[in-house]
């Protein structure tokens, strides 16, 4: 059995992270000694480490919580893990795309500004954001 300390340890995770988790209800003690301290089995240490993996794939803790759900769940099979992956793909897509508009936006905005000697109340940037009519990312 591993305390606290000894897991967050073993996780490379803080004692905080691990009481965060338990409240979102991805891990639970196996048991607490007589004063309360939490107990954690040896299983503790791989869900920890599915959880971080999980996390560096994009996936949110509520996305974890139904990923360990389905692993325990009778019904449930491959495909439906294969699933969330898709959908978290088709996610981080989109976030993708929408970043780089936004960075391609940035780059008109201060191609329109190359040299940044211009007082603030002149600034072509700063006018672009301002602007409302049409596309707010082009200079009025």
């Amino acid at each position: 059995m591993l305390t606290i300390g000894k897991l967050a340890q073993a996780g490379d995770i803080s004692p905080d992270a691990l009481r965060y988790y338990e409240r979102e209800g991805l891990l639970a003690p196996a048991s607490r000694t007589e004063r309360g301290y939490r107990l954690y089995g040896e299983d503790a240490v791989r869900r920890i480490r599915f959880i971080q993996h999980a996390q560096a794939c994009g996936f949110v803790l509520a996305e974890i919580r139904e990923l360990l759900h389905l692993r325990q769940a009778d019904s449930a099979c491959c495909a439906d893990v294969r699933q969330r992956a898709i959908e978290k793909k088709l996610q981080l897509a989109a976030k993708i795309r929408a970043m780089q508009a936004m960075s391609a936006a940035l780059d008109r905005l201060i191609a329109d500004c190359p040299d940044g000697t211009r007082s603030v109340d002149d600034c072509p940037i700063l006018a672009a954001l301002e602007h409302v009519d049409g596309d707010p990312m082009r200079p009025p």
